[in-house]
């Protein structure tokens, strides 16, 4: 597991992402719970890395570890959140796009529905 260097929120404490399936999860909140976000398909799951030293020609998907799913990794690399990664576009990097597949691909079909993965809030 990689943990998101992330600031203390409301929403979570802490952000924690599987280096193999890419699957995150979320602890802490205001309720303390562990949230475990459902799958999505690959057009759905990738949002587009942004950073100043990415070219502008090619759309690269933002990985959970800071870099691209293709390994770029610069200097305040951080995921567009209101534009998703599709892996379909012409632009879209070939090395992302055959890494997106070996992870979606990794997801076990019997873990795929919206039931598969939940929050569980802290017994108090």
């Amino acid at each position: 597991m990689w943990r998101w260097p992330a600031l203390p929120a409301l929403t979570h404490s802490e952000i924690w992402s599987c280096g193999w399936c890419h699957a995150t999860t979320y602890l802490g909140g205001e309720w303390s719970e562990v949230s475990r976000p459902y799958y999505l398909p690959v057009e759905m799951r990738w949002d587009v890395a942004v950073a100043d030293g990415l070219p502008a020609d090619v759309s690269h998907a933002f990985g959970s570890s800071g870099k691209t799913l293709c390994g770029i990794q610069e200097a305040g690399m951080s995921p567009s959140f209101d534009q998703k990664w599709l892996p379909g576009r012409e632009n879209a990097c070939g090395s992302c796009r055959e890494l997106a597949c070996v992870i979606d691909d990794r997801w076990p079909r019997a873990m795929r529905g919206k039931d598969a993965r939940v929050s569980v809030a802290r017994q108090l």
